[in-house]
């Protein structure tokens, strides 16, 4: 492998580079609550893995409210508003998971690799951590629930804006996926991406083996292990 021809890596946001002690869950109640009037929207909802837009879907057909934009475009609003206030405030359970500074640093500087995102988060709550975090500025391109609800759609508009960026045309096989959860591992498949799965979230590695990705970890802490397997598989 040469410079000329990098691998694409793609992280999930949540429960992959970082835990955030509930505040998205909490923060999109608020919301619900603002715009719908309505407490506990998103009650027995599983958040997992899943894009906003669908999760925020979920909740209106479960709350009886009929699909509207405009409406769904104020909770948005008020969703990121409310995160932006969360994020602030100390809590135990946020942090930024075991090795990813140390793995970003050293990819970020590799001409082999291309980092990017591909998240379930709408693009604005996803900078909103990253920025929080301190790791924004490791990303190159990302793809987003902005981009389109179903996340095994996203991979495409991230090949298509690496493209862009490095104006290399990188194949799919080329690409790595990381991610904590069974849907991560799910969205590569119908392109031939590759997949590793990191047991930071809420599955185990065992459940996370059932998906049957390329590679299972317990975290992403040894960077020197992982940036052999994105150089030789």
């Amino acid at each position: 492998m040469t410079a000329k021809h990098p691998k694409l890596i793609l992280f999930d946001i949540d429960g992959t580079l970082m835990r955030t002690a509930g505040i998205g869950r909490e923060s999109m109640e608020r919301a619900f609550k603002k715009i719908f009037g309505l407490r506990n929207g998103f009650d027995k909802i599983h958040m997992m893995g899943r894009t906003d837009p669908s999760i925020l879907k979920e909740a209106m057909v479960n709350s009886d409210i009929k699909w509207n934009k405009k409406l769904a475009d104020r909770f948005k609003e008020s969703y990121c508003d409310y995160f932006i206030e969360g994020i602030q405030i100390p809590r135990h359970g946020k942090y930024l998971c075991t090795g990813v500074r140390e793995l970003l640093e050293f990819l970020s500087e590799d001409a082999n690799f291309i980092v990017g995102l591909l998240t379930g988060n709408w693009r604005e709550t996803a900078e909103i951590k990253l920025e929080y975090f301190g790791i924004d500025h490791f990303f190159q391109i990302g793809a987003f629930a902005d981009d389109s609800e179903i996340r095994d759609e996203l991979l495409p508009f991230a090949l298509q804006r690496a493209k862009e960026k490095t104006g290399l045309e990188i194949p799919p096989s080329q690409t790595w996926i990381v991610g904590d959860t069974p849907l991560d591992v799910q969205c590569a498949e119908p392109h031939s991406a590759k997949t590793l799965a990191v047991a930071t979230g809420f599955h185990s590695k065992e459940d996370l083996e059932k998906a049957n990705p390329d590679v299972v970890l317990e975290n992403l802490e040894n960077t020197s292990e992982i940036v052999k397997i994105f150089s030789t598989k």
